[in-house]
């Protein structure tokens, strides 16, 4: 999807800073954040792909001025709104001192059938690419979640690595289906990245499905 969350390689927002001996959290109301944000998952049903696109449709004043928590805060509002959890105007009203009445409750869902792992799953296919193989992104652009980040779209690396299958999140986060792909660590030259004012010497690995894949055609 694209967006504001996707900040690879944008200019003008300055260097990342790094706080020396930085705390798990900041504020108390952080970990309570993210404490409710686990209570509730499964009251709210979805999985981490599901959240994550849920994050990347916030509006993007929401999302460069809230912080990390805060937007996971103004994400699990909105999912709570729309699972009937909370009322229009009951977070409102609560806030400002006064009362509502609160919704009832919607049934828990019965508990699944959890698989072995979270994500790695056994596929039966061979993995189109190898390790040393010349590739090139796509230009994939859905409307949808995706984690082909924009600065890595049509650019060409090499592959040096190779994971088993992992559950694609461009599908899993939509109720599509798993649809597991092989994943594989992707070597682009920072030049290829960001032309000429590049460092030079250096380069980025990205972990990368293989559908965003396919066969460098210049190698």
């Amino acid at each position: 999807m694209n967006g504001i969350h996707d900040m690879g390689g944008m200019h003008g927002f300055g260097r990342v800073e790094q706080e020396r001996d930085e705390p798990v959290f900041h504020e108390r109301w952080e970990a309570r954040v993210l404490g409710i944000t686990l209570l509730c998952s499964r009251l709210l049903g979805g999985n981490i792909d599901a959240r994550r696109h849920g994050l990347e449709r916030l509006d993007p004043v929401t999302y460069l001025a809230n912080g990390y928590y805060g937007r996971w805060l103004a994400r699990l509002e909105r999912d709570l709104l729309g699972s009937g959890v909370l009322r229009r105007g009951e977070l409102e009203a609560r806030l400002g001192g006064g009362t509502a009445p609160a919704a009832p409750l919607p049934e828990l869902p019965p508990p699944g059938q959890a698989p072995a792992h979270p994500f790695l799953r056994e596929t039966g296919r061979a993995p189109a690419f190898r390790v040393g193989d010349r590739v090139r992104t796509r230009n994939h652009q859905p409307a949808g979640h995706t984690r082909l980040p924009a600065y890595a779209r049509l650019r060409r690396g090499v592959v040096e690595r190779a994971y088993p299958a992992c559950v694609l999140p461009d599908t899993n986060a939509h109720g599509r289906g798993e649809d597991p792909q092989p994943v594989y660590a992707v070597r682009f030259e920072a030049r290829e990245l960001w032309g000429a004012e590049a460092e030079p010497g250096t380069c980025v690995h990205v972990d990368l499905f293989e559908s965003y894949l396919e066969p460098d055609p210049d190698a």
